[in-house]
């Protein structure tokens, strides 16, 4: 009898994480134009989730990067983030990501933009020209 249930309990919990696991949402956004409103409001709001969620970032290392990355926003306390897609909003190939340090600096960084199956995200590499 305990090993039934110990099976069963097994089945239960494998097919709960294979159901979980087949309906998380692919990383990136529908659009280029909401893959730069997401990407300005991750970094705004310094939310990692966010942030890790539009990352062309291999395996499961985006929330990781994503959470260093944010942390370095609080700690240079910035603010005033704007990012405008290049060449133009319909096929863009780079974010330019424009904001203020909290020592009143101004800074600017180019993210390179992939699409992949319809879904658009950001590499925290250089964009190839």
């Amino acid at each position: 009898m305990t090993v039934t249930l110990a099976i069963a309990a097994v089945a239960v919990w494998l097919g709960t994480v294979t159901v979980l696991i087949a309906h998380q949402p692919d990383p990136g956004a529908p659009s280029p134009a909401a893959l730069r409103d997401a990407l300005a409001s991750a970094l705004t709001a310094h939310d990692a989730d966010a942030l890790g969620s539009l990352l062309n970032y291999p395996g499961s290392g985006a929330s990781d990067f994503a959470d260093d990355y944010v942390a370095v926003l609080n700690d240079q306390a910035v603010r005033d983030v704007a990012v405008r897609l290049v060449p133009d909003d319909r096929s863009p190939t780079t974010a330019v990501v424009t904001g203020v340090a909290g020592d009143h600096r101004a800074f600017s960084y180019r993210l390179a933009v992939t699409a992949e199956e319809g879904r658009w995200t950001v590499a925290f590499t250089p964009p190839l020209p």
